[in-house]
């Protein structure tokens, strides 16, 4: 036999398209050649196939080799594919029987002693390769954890090429000490294949999370805002001096959002695994995920990007979690800007010379910004040393169509120092707003059962106005918010989708007056003619 073939997987973007490799082998002058559109990594790949096979104790054909990679036409890129390419010329050599390969999609790089080392991407490979109908995978054991979340796929897990070649060929399984630099901590393998500077964070799988509500001094309304925002998958943006607690309640927001859904957590832990960020010893992403960039941070690093195809950004990576912006005015302001898609519409379009792709991309924003340069500016102009210029030029790096899809506006007073002081706080702890929050995710689950949204914040505004209509006498103060100018059509809709929000939260079938009165204070609306609204909740 001089042909084999067995599968594979190339990954483009957060996807992945099953690739049939080919070996080939003619009489005539030793050779090796890879076609299919390799890059750089997978050309190196002859070496190390060579010099695992050879020094796994087997025999290397001295013959013409040819290895396709089909289809011809997608871009392949990484060492994921070493160990197809090693069991089909095995195959070609008659080494292996080429049926036992034929059906087996392996993922995996090669050392070269022989050793599978892992690979980024490991579970939407096997995603792919589960939708192409394979049954089986073959993974290296430091990632057969996650290839195992696949329902329906049985997984070998290997050690070595040695060790696959006799699990493939039936024979007795030779001795293979456990590899020393997979541990108990973070998997070297992967060290340095991460995106820089992102700043992801994972709560722990047992609650480790220790940030508590609680620990805020004041910010009452703040907090509320918070409690919105998770209970309704809402925008948020907080606005006040330096040392207020912005910070502090941006990081305690993961803290009260609920744990994923199986669907949601597979989607981001695919995501975190082509980024190398997957948490040691946790194959799955159970809880929101943190990304807190650095205001340095490059657009192709927070909304995907890259040379040749393009590779998940913060706002991928902040997937069904919290995107957090500090000092937001700082971000360079097309950066920003590139953001109002993937607002809008819960994915980004990347487009390249080498392909496009779309990324998911449904986080919860929340921005934090200082008033001005200087961060001291009030209404009253106390200890400010900026400009009005200086402070108009500042405020206007947030621009009106960013801010416009902005669900939740909140002013964050510098705290007092009785509130600092105080030794027993009247504030409510993570564990008890979580529970709130839950319940009312559970209540608008309910309500847009057996349709696409699961939270208010992903309803379509003309879905909320037609399928889930308000009375006229609720909407009043909206409608005369739309009449003065202070209300664009996008803000309306999401007036109404926070009100929903707050009738959730405090247990109202439907949202009146006193809800959109609310919802439309936390949006920065001033009411006329009436007082401030009441706490609903």
């Amino acid at each position: 036999m001089v042909f084999a073939r067995t599968g594979s997987v190339a990954l483009i973007g957060v996807d992945g398209v099953v690739v049939e490799v080919q070996a080939d082998l003619e009489p005539g002058l030793a050779a090796f050649t890879i076609v299919g559109l390799p890059d750089k990594a997978i050309n190196e790949s002859r070496d190390r196939v060579r010099a695992a096979v050879v020094n796994s104790g087997e025999r290397w054909p001295l013959k013409k080799l040819t290895v396709g990679l089909s289809p011809a036409s997608v871009p392949k890129s990484g060492s994921g594919f070493d160990l197809a390419i090693a069991c089909a010329v095995l195959a070609a050599a008659e080494r292996l029987r080429p049926e036992s390969i034929e059906r087996l999609l392996l993922v995996g790089e090669l050392s070269l002693d022989g050793r599978a080392r892992p690979v980024r991407g490991v579970l939407p490979a096997v995603l792919a390769a589960a939708d192409a109908g394979y049954a089986k995978v073959a993974v290296p054991q430091a990632t057969a954890a996650e290839a195992a979340l696949v329902p329906g796929v049985e997984v070998l897990a290997v050690r070595s090429l040695r060790q696959l070649i006799a699990l493939l060929g039936g024979e007795p399984e030779p001795e293979e000490p456990p590899d020393p630099l997979f541990g108990s901590g973070p998997d070297p393998a992967l060290a340095g294949l991460s995106l820089p500077g992102i700043g992801v964070r994972h709560s722990g799988e047992d609650g480790d999370w220790k940030k508590d509500l609680a620990d805020v001094a004041g910010q009452f309304e703040a907090r509320r805002a918070l409690e919105l925002a998770a209970a309704g998958g809402h925008h948020l943006f907080l606005k006040g001096p330096p040392g207020a607690g912005k910070t502090m309640l941006a990081e305690r927001l993961p803290g009260i959002l609920p744990p994923l859904l199986p669907r949601e957590a597979l989607e981001v832990t695919a995501i975190h695994s082509i980024a190398g960020l997957l948490p040691a010893g946790r194959p799955l992403v159970r809880n929101a995920p943190y990304c807190a960039p650095h205001h340095s941070t490059t657009m192709p690093a927070i909304v995907g990007g890259g040379s040749g195809l393009p590779r998940p950004g913060a706002a991928s990576l902040a997937h069904r979690g919290v995107l957090f912006l500090d000092e937001a005015p700082e971000f360079s302001v097309r950066v920003l800007d590139a953001l109002r898609q993937p607002l809008e519409s819960g994915e980004v379009l990347v487009a390249r010379s080498a392909g496009s792709m779309r990324l998911p991309a449904r986080f919860l924003l929340l921005l934090a910004a200082n008033p001005c340069p200087c961060g001291r500016w009030s209404r009253r102009g106390e200890s400010c040393e900026c400009t009005p210029t200086m402070v108009s030029r500042y405020q206007a790096r947030l621009s009106g169509p960013l801010l416009d899809r902005v669900d939740l506006r909140v002013q964050v007073d510098a705290v007092s120092r009785a509130q600092l002081l105080q030794r027993e706080s009247p504030a409510e702890s993570t564990a008890v707003v979580a529970a709130r929050v839950l319940t009312a995710r559970e209540r608008a689950a309910a309500r847009y059962a057996g349709t696409p949204w699961r939270v208010n914040g992903e309803v379509p505004g003309h879905e909320l106005r037609t399928r889930y209509p308000l009375g006229p006498e609720a909407l009043r103060d909206a409608e005369r918010e739309m009449e003065r100018g202070f209300l664009t059509a996008r803000g309306l809709d999401r007036v109404l989708r926070v009100s929903w929000t707050v009738a959730d939260l405090s247990g109202s079938d439907r949202p009146n007056r006193t809800h959109v009165r609310t919802a439309l204070a936390l949006r920065g609306a001033h009411i006329r003619d009436a007082p401030p609204p009441e706490p609903c909740f």
